[in-house]
């Protein structure tokens, strides 16, 4: 199902912003700011505002159409939800983002349930440390 439909079938519009946003987030090859996102839905709606962008981010968000990832500084970052279920280890030296695959995890996630009867949602992490370039 697409998001659109998802919007709709929820009882929301597919308003001119929503679409460009929506858009914009499928077209972005990595993760993506308010700010870019904002920059990008501009360029095709000059009368966007930002409040617009957040509060939509907001909505697919709730809607489980959109992931949030702080991957360090003071923003977030966005993905489609398709692009999810993905982890990155990120080096707080040079600032190197580094995919992790998400069987990596697993072994983690069974102990989480063995150890503490913990169900961890792992859909999207990451992981703070130095890169191995940086510790040279």
């Amino acid at each position: 199902m697409s998001c659109f439909q998802t919007l709709k079938e929820k009882g929301y519009r597919l308003t001119p912003q929503r679409q460009v946003i929506l858009e914009t987030l499928h077209q972005a090859d990595r993760h993506i700011t308010v700010e870019n996102i904002y920059h990008r839905v501009q360029a095709r709606l000059p009368r966007a505002n930002k409040s617009t962008v957040y509060r939509t981010l907001e909505l697919l968000k709730k809607l489980n159409l959109v992931a949030e990832t702080n991957l360090g500084g003071n923003s977030f970052c966005y993905h489609h939800i398709e692009q999810a279920h993905h982890h990155h280890l990120v080096c707080q030296e040079c600032g190197a983002i580094i995919d992790l695959d998400e069987s990596v995890l697993s072994t983690f996630k069974d102990a989480l349930l063995r150890e503490y009867g913990f169900i961890a949602d792992l859909k999207h992490l990451a992981i703070f440390g130095r890169c191995v370039n940086c510790m040279k």
